[in-house]
């Protein structure tokens, strides 16, 4: 219990500090630029949030990331750990793209929207591409994305129907997609639920998946073979936590 309120005390102050170092660098003009202010609020935000909670990070596959150009990045979603665990691990200026929702919460979304994360209204199509013109915008400009293909966080650590909207991201943006697996963040903070259950978070990543020359008719294959991907890298975290 007492870690439980720690890390609810941390995760306040730690957006008071980090948002509004967000706004405050919006508020005077700062340009984005890497290194910058933009790409410290998410990444130190999130480190301070892992710390309080006790969840170590065990990231493989870092040296598969090309880091000469920007990426997607798609990963499952079982927890809101999984934000913070990836905005520490992965490497460059890396974006989220998050439902509209967190755009909302008052505070919050606005800190997130300065700091150049992507929201997206999974519930108005013309909205929703809009923000996926702007987010293919911001990729083509040198950020890379973190998408989310499942829409929702899954209560029960399998893998939702991935939807398609993520990959035709990547293909309008003729970037690499990278699959990843974040295992069983939702045993740390299931959804619906407060209490935290503390445990390490494993990260796998997989070798870029190519999208040059790929047109909106090739998204389906492209959504299948992520997801295989995924799937796999999930199989051999479980395999190797039965051999250990």
């Amino acid at each position: 219990m007492i870690r439980t309120l720690w890390f609810y005390v941390v995760l306040v102050l730690s957006t008071l500090v980090h948002g509004g170092a967000a706004l405050g660098a919006g508020l005077l003009r700062v340009r984005r630029r890497p290194g910058g202010v933009y790409d410290w609020t998410t990444p130190s935000w999130s480190r301070w949030i892992l710390r309080a909670a006790a969840t170590p990070l065990d990231v493989q596959g870092l040296e598969r990331v090309p880091h000469d150009r920007p990426v997607v990045f798609a990963s499952n979603h079982s927890s809101m750990f999984d934000i913070w665990a990836l905005a520490v691990a992965l490497p460059g200026s890396v974006r989220m793209v998050a439902k509209a929702e967190l755009g909302r919460i008052p505070f919050f979304g606005a800190a997130m929207q300065r700091a150049g994360h992507i929201t997206i209204d999974r519930f108005v199509k013309t909205r929703a591409f809009a923000a996926y013109d702007r987010a293919a915008a911001a990729i083509r400009s040198g950020l890379s994305a973190v998408v989310f293909p499942e829409g929702t966080r899954t209560r029960t650590g399998d893998l939702l129907p991935f939807k398609n909207a993520p990959f035709a991201l990547a293909i309008a943006a003729q970037v690499p997609i990278v699959p990843v697996y974040v295992h069983d963040t939702f045993r740390i903070l299931p959804k619906g639920r407060w209490r935290l259950r503390p445990q390490p978070i494993r990260i796998r990543i997989a070798s870029p998946i190519e999208t040059a020359g790929m047109t909106a008719d090739d998204r389906d294959a492209l959504r299948e073979r992520v997801r295989a991907t995924i799937v796999d890298l999930r199989a051999r975290v479980d395999a190797a936590g039965v051999a250990h």
